[in-house]
C-alpha cells in the first residue's frame, strides 16, 4: 500500500491541462484561462462625472454662495461641446463626460438655482472633486485577467467592461463513470432481494459537475468480462475515466484482470487509508483511469481527496485549492488510529466568537451514505496517530455550503 499523498501525487503526475477552446464570455462563468487577457478599451475613456452636479473650475469658486452662468449641459452618453470659461458651470450627470476647461463637480445638493441660467455654489470644490479620470479603472493593453485564473460572475462583469467578447479557456474535463457488479441497479430499476440501488455513478456525476466537468454515465457493467470491455470501451473518447466497484481482488472483482485484457496498465492499486484502501490508478490504453471502490462512502470521500484535484489539472486550475486542510477544535474524545490514514465523516459548530468544534460521527461504515449526507467536514487523522481527548486540535476537510462547489 501507498500512503494518500504519493497515490495524490502520482495521479497528479499523470495529468496535464486539457488544450484550449474559444467561447462566449456568456458562458465564461466557472472556466480557466488559457492565455491572458488584455483590455480592448480604456476605461473610462475620457474623465466623466461620478456625481449628478455641475462642472465647473474650481478656480472660480473662492467662497461659498459664487454664483455662475450655465452654459449646457452633458449627460451620460452626450456630450456638451462648449468649454468652460471663466465664471461659467456645465450641468452634469453621473457619466457625463467633462466638458473641456472644467476640473471639477459640484453635487447638486451643494447648489441652489436663483433663475434657469444661474446656479449658486454652497460648497466651493477642489480640483478633481467628483471627476472620474480618464482610464480610473484600466487602460487599453493592460492585462486585467491572467491564464489559469478561474473566472468568477466578477471576472464575467470585467471582460465585458474590457469590450473582450470571446476568451480562450481550458476545456472542460470529459469524464466517464462507469458503475460495475451484478448486485446494483439503478434508481427505480426493478430489483431483487439481494440488490441495492447504484448511488456512486449519481454521485459522481453531481460532483464532477459542481466541479465544471461533463459526466457521461456509461450505466452498469455487469460481472462479465464481455460485458465490462463492451461497457470499458466507450470511455476512449474521454478524459478520464472513473469505475466504481471491482477494484479489489475477490473472485467478481473483475477491473484489473479483465480490462488489462484490453489495454489497462495500473500505476498503482491499494491505498493505506479509510475509507478507500483499494483504489486503482492507471490508464486504459490512452485514457487516465481511477479505480473507485464500490462502498458509497468510500467512493465520494476519494471523489475528494483525489478526483476533485484530477480533474482541477485537467481543468488548468491550481490542484492545491483542492487538498486545502483547516483545523478544529475535537469535542469527543477518539481512539488510536491504525496503520491507514482515516477520514472520519462529522459537524461542527461555528459559533461567532468561538473556535471551530467538530464531532466525528460514533460509527465510521463505509456504507452509511446518510451519514455522509448530513456531515459538514471530514476529519483526517494520519495513519498511527495516538488517542485525541476532547479540546485537542485536529485537521479537517469541510465541504462548501454552495452546491456548485465541491
Amino acid at each position: 500500500m501507498i500512503s494518500v499523498d504519493d497515490a495524490r501525487t502520482r495521479i497528479l503526475a499523470a495529468l496535464g491541462p486539457l488544450p484550449a477552446e474559444q467561447i462566449s464570455i456568456r458562458n465564461a462563468l466557472g472556466r480557466v484561462l488559457a492565455e491572458d487577457v488584455k483590455a480592448r478599451r480604456t476605461q473610462p475613456p475620457t474623465a466623466v462625472s461620478a456625481m449628478d452636479g455641475y462642472a465647473v473650475r474650481a478656480c472660480d469658486i473662492p467662497s461659498p454662495g459664487t454664483e455662475l452662468e450655465i452654459i449646457g449641459e452633458a449627460p451620460a452618453g452626450g456630450v456638451c461641446d462648449r468649454p468652460v470659461g471663466e465664471g461659467q458651470a456645465v450641468r452634469i450627470f453621473t457619466g457625463g463626460p467633462m466638458p473641456e476647461g472644467a476640473d471639477a463637480v459640484v453635487m447638486q445638493e451643494d447648489t441652489e438655482k436663483p433663475n434657469e441660467s444661474t446656479v449658486r455654489i454652497n460648497l466651493p470644490p477642489h480640483s478633481g472633486k467628483f471627476v472620474r479620470a480618464a482610464g480610473l479603472d484600466f487602460a487599453e493593453g493592460q492585462t486585467l485577467l491572467e491564464a489559469g485564473q478561474t473566472l468568477s460572475a466578477r471576472d464575467v462583469g470585467l471582460l465585458a467592461a474590457m469590450n473582450v467578447p470571446w476568451i480562450m479557456v481550458h476545456r472542460r474535463p470529459r469524464v466517464a463513470i462507469l458503475a460495475t457488479g451484478d448486485e446494483i441497479v439503478m434508481p427505480g430499476e426493478p430489483m431483487g432481494p439481494s440488490q441495492i440501488v447504484s448511488s456512486n455513478s449519481l454521485g459522481l456525476a453531481a460532483t464532477l459537475e459542481a466541479l465544471d466537468c461533463d459526466p457521461i454515465l456509461l450505466g452498469v457493467a455487469r460481472d462479465n468480462a464481455e460485458h465490462l470491455k463492451s461497457m470499458a470501451s466507450a470511455a476512449a473518447s474521454a478524459d478520464l475515466l472513473i469505475t466504481t466497484g471491482g477494484a479489489s481482488v475477490g473472485d467478481h472483482d473483475l477491473i484489473q484482470s479483465v480490462l488489462g485484457e484490453t489495454g489497462l496498465q495500473v500505476d498503482f492499486w491499494k491505498i493505506a487509508m479509510r475509507p478507500g484502501k483499494p483504489l486503482i490508478f492507471g490508464h486504459l490504453n490512452q485514457t487516465p483511469m481511477i479505480g473507485l471502490p464500490g462502498n458509497p462512502v468510500s467512493t465520494l470521500v476519494c471523489s475528494t481527496v483525489f478526483v476533485a484535484p484530477a480533474v482541477a489539472k485537467l481543468s488548468g486550475k491550481a490542484s492545491e485549492a483542492f487538498t486545502h486542510r483547516s483545523k478544529a477544535v475535537l469535542d469527543c474524545d477518539i481512539p488510536q488510529n491504525d496503520h491507514r490514514e482515516e477520514y472520519m465523516r462529522a459537524v461542527f459548530t461555528n459559533a461567532p466568537g468561538e473556535s471551530l468544534r467538530v464531532k466525528p460521527f460514533e460509527k465510521q461504515d463505509s456504507s452509511m451514505l446518510s451519514r455522509l449526507s448530513g456531515a459538514g467536514c471530514l476529519v483526517v487523522r494520519p495513519a498511527h496517530s495516538a488517542p485525541m481527548k476532547a479540546g485537542q486540535l485536529v485537521d479537517i476537510i469541510q465541504f462548501p455550503s454552495s452546491h456548485r462547489i465541491l
